[in-house]
């Protein structure tokens, strides 16, 4: 069994976390939709119908995965530190808990994206997909930084919410202008697009890839920092 396997193996080891990995994105997408406009007229937002819903599994995936992140990273630091003095070295083990990590965010990917699919009927659903998935890799990057360097779970935990419920509340579709700390904007304005039923221009995907390459690079960059400095 290679490490990666190991690794997500353990996070599993409790069979409530594979509950909440399906369950909740599942549940927020086919509850949240009416809300979410409620929420957005009330700040000067626009979002309503399926672009609300798509837009719901996109932080759904995002909070599960942020929490996964933070946790994965903090739950790691006796382990890692034993692994690398046994010669797997940081980077080795860093690449193993990102990948572990990634392998349980694309599986709350699906749950939120499966219960998108059947509660609308969006024109362009791999599109949609994508940018779910674009919103999950975002946030395990930020669970992951988070948790590579505050290792108290309450502190931690909290430093995951806020960032997530500033990023709700200023970014694209709940605030007439998105602003420029919302981290998750460009997944937003490409998931908010599918929603609607368009197309998004090549320019912005270019732009969601560069924000997720640049997310995931610097989360292992931070998280094999931390693991080198704890071996």
């Amino acid at each position: 069994m290679t490490r990666t396997a190991a690794f997500t193996r353990e996070q599993l080891r409790a069979p409530f976390t594979l509950v909440l990995l399906v369950a909740v994105p599942a549940r927020f997408v086919t509850a949240s939709a009416g809300v979410l406009s409620d929420f957005a007229r009330a700040l000067g937002g626009g979002l309503g119908g399926d672009a609300a819903a798509a837009l719901g599994a996109g932080w759904a995936a995002a909070f599960i995965s942020g929490t996964l992140g933070f946790f994965q990273a903090t739950s790691s630091r006796g382990a890692d530190r034993r692994l690398a003095l046994a010669g797997s070295g940081p980077l080795r083990v860093a690449a193993s808990r990102i990948s572990a990590s990634l392998a349980l965010a694309v599986v709350a990917t699906g749950a939120g994206f499966i219960a998108l699919l059947l509660r609308t009927g969006l024109v362009h659903p791999w599109h949609a997909g994508a940018a779910v998935l674009a919103f999950a890799l975002i946030y395990l990057a930020v669970g992951v930084l988070i948790g590579a360097v505050i290792s108290a779970p309450l502190e931690g935990s909290l430093a995951v919410a806020f960032v997530f419920l500033l990023d709700v509340f200023s970014g694209p579709g709940m605030a007439a202008h998105a602003a420029f700390y919302s981290v998750s904007r460009k997944a937003a304005d490409v998931l908010i697009t599918a929603g609607l039923g368009q197309t998004s221009p090549t320019t912005d995907w270019l732009k969601l890839g560069a924000v997720v390459l640049l997310a995931l690079v610097c989360s292992f960059a931070v998280f094999a920092y931390s693991a080198r400095s704890r071996a």
